[in-house]
């Protein structure tokens, strides 16, 4: 069977021909500890307080403009895709957020209901948004041809940045990882900790790609209002 570099990250787990490694994608539900549910715990505590610092960040970006209560569609689009991204580090758990079918299906729907929602209501305000302001009349036909491209691939840029920046580091760790048999030991330890270097990087990438997925999703959804 052909097989490439790629093959890893390929959902292989199947049990009545169903992948089963998509499940991944509703584990952290099963690792939030009991007494988060019950009492107001230091889980519970340090949890709020992140995402009211992401509710007040976003109602910022959203402006005056923003309707009440969009932020917290983005601070679980954030949650949701933080929580893949950090049980993707553990070992034998199929990382979700590296593939675009999971990237795609989060960003399209939201780019599209953007457009639509914009031009259904605000016409002339999208129309406006084609042609940046003190644009000269010779540039702007280019102008709208630019405006119009950069529009239409901001879905799939937010998708593939997403995915190509979670499977660039597992893969790194994945290679990294394999020629650990055939090193000696003084190598071996440096290559561990290369590896323990490697993952608190990706812990980091975790948290900024999920961040950065929600803040241009929310300055995307500002921009049509």
């Amino acid at each position: 069977m052909m097989t490439n570099l790629f093959s890893v990250f390929d959902p292989s787990t199947s049990i009545l021909n169903l992948s089963l490694n998509w499940i991944s994608t509703i584990l952290g539900l099963t690792l939030i500890p009991c007494m988060f549910w019950f009492m107001p715990s230091r889980y519970h505590l340090i949890w709020n307080k992140i995402l009211l610092t992401l509710h007040n960040e976003f109602k910022t970006l959203l402006g005056p403009t923003g309707h009440v209560g969009s932020t917290f569609m983005f601070i679980s689009l954030f949650s949701v895709i933080l929580f893949n991204n950090f049980l993707g580090l553990f070992p034998y758990v199929f990382t979700s957020s590296s593939h675009l079918v999971m990237t795609l299906a989060l960003a399209l729907p939201l780019w599209l209901s953007f457009m639509v929602y914009g031009w259904i209501n605000h016409t002339q305000h999208m129309f406006a948004h084609l042609v940046p302001q003190g644009t000269p009349a010779v540039l702007m036909p280019f102008m709208v041809c630019i405006e119009t491209i950069s529009n239409v691939i901001r879905p799939g840029t937010l998708a593939v940045r997403l995915a190509a920046n979670m499977i660039a580091g597992h893969l790194l760790l994945t290679l990294l990882g394999n020629t650990g048999p055939s090193l000696t030991y003084s190598i071996l330890s440096l290559l561990i900790v290369a590896q323990i270097a490697l993952l608190v990087l990706e812990s980091a990438v975790a948290i900024i790609q999920s961040y950065v997925f929600a803040v241009l999703s929310t300055l995307y959804s500002s921009e049509v209002n």
